[in-house]
């Protein structure tokens, strides 16, 4: 099997169940998907539609109640907490919509954390980061601590610590939820770029305009796949951001105009 073909993610009849007191809520019901290396898919859905489940599932948060899971060729279903805990050290990468930085350390130390787990000395450690850091516009921030950075920079940061131990994929979960427009194009277009160099992204969003950046987009509802599509056209993030620059120049130049009337 070539590399641009190999199977990264595989659900087969996964199922999850809560029981909640006397209630038990089915979340997700029969998920069958398969990603392969290198895509870019996202997973949408309103409130309740269970992705937010399958996520979990995916990112080995979780186990399904039924049915199986195999992540880059390992059956991860049946998992201890101990053997899933190492694994979404090595194979998956985080992005949360909070960012999760901690506020005491600088960037290159947040960046470098997950490398701490991983057995990387302090020295690989410090190299490693920073280039990572460096890799998403950020090498001249190292040094500083996440309420030194914008929400942007901060999410640069939480994307580079997601990087920094080359996982097989990059879990996103809502990752421009706390940005403002402008933001959440840089942040598409530094995705976009990831994806651009190999990377297996997978993001998690109720926005459909952001949904729209990703190659493939898969549609949940009542803990079904109700459909899953390659999106022809993705959104193009730099054109969008292009867009939105005009918009507000020519905004200042009416403005500008009307001052001076």
């Amino acid at each position: 099997m070539s590399e641009k073909n190999e199977i990264i993610i595989q659900t087969t009849n996964i199922s999850k169940r809560y029981v909640m007191g006397a209630e038990v809520v089915q979340a997700l019901k029969t998920i069958d998907i398969t990603i392969k290396k290198g895509e870019y898919v996202a997973f949408m859905g309103p409130s309740g539609s269970g992705k937010s489940t399958l996520m979990n599932i995916i990112g080995c948060l979780d186990t399904p109640t039924a049915g199986s899971y195999v992540l880059n060729g390992k059956d991860v279903s049946k998992m201890s907490e101990n053997e899933l805990a190492e694994i979404r050290n090595k194979e998956i990468g985080f992005v949360f919509q909070t960012f999760n930085l901690l506020p005491r350390q600088s960037s290159l130390d947040n960046v470098a954390l997950p490398l701490i787990y991983a057995g990387f000395n302090k020295a690989n450690r410090t190299k490693k980061a920073q280039d990572v850091l460096a890799s998403v516009g950020l090498g001249d921030r190292s040094g500083h601590r996440p309420n030194e950075l914008s929400g942007g920079q901060r999410q640069r940061v939480a994307v580079a610590r997601a990087l920094v131990n080359d996982p097989s994929i990059l879990l996103a979960d809502e990752p421009t939820g706390n940005l403002d427009t402008k933001t959440s194009y840089e942040i598409m277009e530094l995705f976009e770029n990831i994806h651009q160099k190999g990377n297996t992204i997978i993001m998690v969003t109720h926005e459909e305009d952001i949904a729209q950046y990703a190659h493939r987009i898969v549609r949940l509802r009542d803990g079904l796949v109700e459909s899953d599509i390659i999106n022809e056209e993705p959104t193009n993030p730099r054109l969008m951001a292009e867009k939105l620059q005009k918009e507000k120049e020519e905004k200042e130049r009416l403005k500008a105009a009307k001052a001076k009337v």
